[in-house]
């Protein structure tokens, strides 16, 4: 006897993979947020080349990315390998924020600057940005498109550090507000959310190109002056 609809989704088992981007040329160190012009280093290349790799004997039947050009040509191997036309989702985009264009690394003097107070004043919104349940909302959005497009298979979808961190942050219940020197999402990751029908059952964190991230760049790894971590945001 088949099942009814309804408990035939009830079974699927559907796994979207969200991916961080990799390493991006920006000898300045800008923040660039969701500035245009910005694209892969040959090193961010690598990495992505890399994740395709270990990503080829998977059952991948959607790839999609934000439309900002670091994303784009991130996923831009993992859909090749596998056949399969990128899509683009604007849901997948980089959080807003204030600071674009500006260099707000360690030992840059920006927090003393007067002008810039007045964005530091909520940290758990946050002040400075686009909110975090704001983020929260559109990347649940973009995840459950990703599932539905992919049901029964995997997916990867190419997003970028923070939305990627407050999504996970949200469903696995812990709080918005955070360390951003905390966050577990290294350059070209693998955040990896199971689906059971519609629901999630199981967070996966795995990073196949760690051996290509510069150190000061890994999760948890200690500011260094001169380096900023907008390099790899």
């Amino acid at each position: 006897m088949s099942l009814p609809a309804d408990k035939k989704n009830d079974q699927d088992v559907t796994v979207v993979h969200l991916m961080r981007h990799g390493e991006v040329h920006n000898p300045d160190g800008v923040l660039y947020g969701r500035r245009a012009g910005y694209h892969l280093s040959e090193l961010g290349r690598q990495m992505a080349d890399r994740v395709a790799e270990s990503l080829a004997g998977r059952d991948i039947t959607y790839v999609v990315a934000s439309p900002l050009e670091r994303a784009q040509e991130t996923a831009t191997p993992i859909a090749k390998t596998h056949g399969l036309d990128l899509a683009t989702d604007e849901r997948l985009i980089e959080a807003a924020n204030v600071f674009e264009g500006k260099t707000f690394g360690v030992g840059d003097g920006a927090l003393r600057k007067p002008g810039n107070w007045k964005h530091l004043t909520n940290p758990f919104q946050p002040s400075w940005g686009e909110p975090y349940v704001e983020q929260v909302v559109r990347m649940m959005g973009a995840l459950d498109a990703a599932k539905d497009a992919a049901r029964g298979h995997e997916a990867v979808c190419v997003s970028h550090q923070l939305p990627i961190w407050i999504v996970r942050s949200f469903v696995e219940k812990r709080r918005l507000w955070h360390d951003p020197r905390r966050r577990q999402c290294t350059l070209a990751s693998l955040t990896s959310f199971t689906y059971r029908g519609d629901k999630i059952v199981s967070v996966g964190y795995s990073e196949p190109a760690r051996d290509l991230v510069p150190a000061h760049l890994l999760a948890g790894a200690k500011p260094v002056k001169g380096k900023s971590k907008a390099f790899g945001a």
